[in-house]
């Protein structure tokens, strides 16, 4: 159906050829080769590839899409070009064999420099649409990041953590109601393909007008529960964080660390659990959440107690 799409369209030729990409929980991602070049379509799917019931809208897909159109001018080098789009399908430029950072990481390649640039772009994003009216009316989009994030994430946690749910739960009505910045909303290493100075960042379905603080905890979870597996990854929480608060010029550390306990008790137990830690890892992470959430530390402090 997508490759006739694409044919219809002028984006492919009929000789093109479609392969299905690994890797996808919420959209189908197909590499498209023919005579004309390669390129690569994203079609949102209607129920996600996870083992809780997980339906969203399938008009995120237009969501992703307007969230490039809003970011290419502000950070045009770490976007992808659209090269066509559909009714629940876009076509994005082929940007080569280039690795994701999840991989790396896994791999336990620890690089400092890509975690000062996710920091850099995502703090220049923050900062240009910073209270932009525009961008608010544009991603106005809460019940789109409601049934991505905060439903699985934050609400599914609280039903499984009764020791915790009244904070979870809290902080699921205050996240809802904050104003402040173009949040991506799935800013994590396995969305951010890396190169040699170069960084790309993909996956903008979830993007919403709302707290910037929810994709510095998304982030620093990820780099947190890295360092479960290879401890030097510690070193990219700070990195990170120093790159990110300089380019975006605004306080937000009370809220990324409620917010970066909240994500990693979710990790665990919500709808969408990391699927490299075993047991006793997952336990120590509920553990530490349950320790420090009724009282958060200073990001600086918490990641002392995580090594």
């Amino acid at each position: 159906m997508i490759l006739a799409h694409l044919i219809q369209s002028g984006l492919a030729p009929h000789d093109a050829r479609l392969t299905p990409l690994p890797g996808g929980v919420s959209s189908d991602i197909s590499l498209v080769e023919s005579s004309q070049g390669t390129l690569v379509v994203k079609a949102a799917l209607a129920k996600l590839r996870v083992k809780d019931d997980w339906f969203a809208d399938l008009s995120r897909n237009r969501v992703e899409q307007d969230f490039f159109d809003y970011a290419a001018p502000i950070i045009p080098a770490h976007v992808p070009r659209i090269l066509g789009r559909g009714e629940g399908w876009f076509a994005m430029e082929y940007l080569g064999e280039m690795p994701n950072w999840k991989m790396k990481l896994l791999a336990g390649e620890i690089g400092l420099e890509t975690a000062r640039l996710a920091g850099d772009v995502l703090g220049r994003l923050h900062a240009a649409s910073w209270l932009d009216e525009a961008a608010q009316e544009r991603f106005a989009t809460l019940p789109n990041f409601h049934a991505l994030r905060i439903e699985p994430y934050l609400l599914t946690t609280a039903s499984r953590v009764p020791e915790v749910a009244d904070i979870l739960r809290a902080e699921a009505a205050r996240l809802a109601e904050t104003k402040l910045a173009l949040v991506h909303g799935d800013y994590s290493p396995k969305n951010l393909l890396v190169g040699p100075q170069r960084l790309i960042v993909l996956d903008a379905e979830c993007a919403w007008f709302g707290d910037p603080a929810f994709d510095t905890a998304f982030m620093l979870t990820h780099l947190h529960l890295k360092a479960l597996l290879h401890r030097d990854a510690i070193h990219l929480v700070p990195a990170f964080w120093s790159a990110y608060t300089k380019a975006c010029g605004h306080d937000l550390e009370e809220c990324t660390v409620r917010l970066l306990l909240c994500l990693l008790l979710a990790r665990v137990h919500g709808k969408s659990p990391v699927e490299y830690l075993n047991e006793s890892q997952q336990a120590r992470v509920t553990r530490f959440v349950l320790k420090h959430l009724p009282n958060p530390p200073s990001l600086t402090a918490l990641t002392a107690s995580w090594t």
